[in-house]
């Protein structure tokens, strides 16, 4: 139903941006949705990146909170929320004001009179509005060209609310990148995105040390699907990352002829990622950063009596596999001369593929210790693939 012109609404909605404009506003909370799947709204001003923005925070009843900035235009934007609420408290360091609209329609809007004669006879605040530490701590500012051109991002830099998730995700892999950092190269970098799919990490990755770091950097990016491959070329190209390569090819049959410093993979499907370790590992990378997808393989094949008491619930038994794969993969890599770690990647809200398995090639080893490894890996594999060992 289309809502009909409101004087009060646009009277709230003029009182609040003045207050957020005078640095006075502490929030405003926004309750009994139209939307039936909404239960309230919040709206905080923050300042991210040097910048004053509304942030709205929309609660749903599926327990999920969604995140919005609004960076201008704040009485156009407010007005389309505002008007979708019955009830809106505006609260102030210089007091509070709240709209209501019953059932019937009838509107009030009490202690606006008080507030707006405050806001015209103020100043204005000296200090700031407090940074969102979730915002202003990413590596990544939303403004990269790249991260336009992969339309992670608008023309102004606002992450697009469909590809928050990917943002963050993308933003605390750099953060695990930063970690290792020091144990690569400072001047000259080879670095390998395996299954790279997309190249959204493949892109952020070049980014970070041929950009931000200022290194030199050498970066194949190999993968099965030739479309992929032509879109990441001519994206590439258009941003000017001439160090960045990318290549149509099966990874089993591609060959690493350079010295490899870090390999990363993002997400590379089921057996994908032994694939990509087993690369890696072969070629003895540096430093190798990798985050699983989906674990179909030990699911489908493990036959192991001592733990039927979980193997016979379909969701526990998915469970197990997941930890259970993962596990072997570290244990592979330690057997190799890897110290090994598994990580969590991104709040699981985001994405249930939340792991990190980050592996990092020790330069003294104990031969005898890798062997009693190895040989624990292969009575692990037998254990939980019975007489498929």
């Amino acid at each position: 139903m289309k809502r009909i012109k409101s004087e009060m609404i646009e009277k709230a909605v003029h009182i609040l941006v003045e207050l957020f404009n005078k640095k006075c506003l502490k929030k405003a909370v926004l309750s009994k949705p139209d939307a039936v799947d909404e239960i309230k709204t919040v709206i905080t001003p923050k300042r991210i990146y040097n910048l004053d923005v509304l942030q709205l925070e929309i609660f749903s009843k599926d327990n999920k909170v969604y995140h919005y900035n609004i960076r201008e235009d704040y009485e156009k934007e407010c007005e389309k929320i505002f008007s979708s609420h019955a009830q809106i408290n505006i609260i102030s360091t210089l007091g509070d004001c709240q709209y209501m609209r019953a059932k019937s329609g009838k509107e009030t809007l009490v202690g606006d009179k008080k507030l707006d004669y405050k806001i015209k006879n103020f100043g204005g605040a000296e200090e700031k509005y407090q940074g969102n530490n979730n915002v202003k701590n990413y590596i990544l500012k939303g403004d990269e060209d790249f991260l336009k051109n992969l339309g992670i991002s608008d023309k102004t830099g606002r992450i697009h609310n469909k590809m928050q998730a990917k943002y963050r995700q993308i933003n605390k892999f750099l953060e695990h990148i930063q970690s290792v950092e020091g144990l690569l190269p400072q001047d000259s970098l080879n670095i390998y995105d395996l299954c790279c799919g997309k190249s959204y990490l493949s892109f952020a990755v070049y980014h970070y040390f041929k950009n931000i770091k200022g290194a030199d950097v050498v970066m194949k990016c190999v993968d099965l699907k030739s479309d992929v491959i032509e879109y990441c070329s001519e994206v590439a190209k258009r941003l000017g990352f001439d160090g960045m390569e990318f290549i149509c090819a099966d990874i089993n049959d591609y060959p690493i002829e350079n010295r490899v410093d870090l390999v990363i993979s993002l997400h590379a499907c089921d057996i994908a990622t032994d694939i990509v370790l087993n690369k890696a590992s072969a070629n003895n990378a540096s430093v190798i950063l990798s985050t699983p997808c989906c674990h179909h393989e030990l699911n489908h094949k493990i036959n192991c009596d001592s733990l039927g008491f979980i193997t016979k619930h379909s969701m526990l038994r998915q469970k197990l596999c997941d930890a259970a794969t993962d596990a072997l993969r570290l244990m592979k890599l330690e057997g190799d001369g890897y110290e090994v770690s598994a990580l969590e990647l991104i709040d699981p809200e985001d994405t249930p593929k939340n792991i990190i398995l980050k592996a990092i090639k020790k330069k003294n080893v104990d031969a005898e210790r890798l062997a009693k490894i190895k040989e624990e890996y292969q009575r692990t594999r037998s254990f939980l693939l019975g007489a498929e060992s």
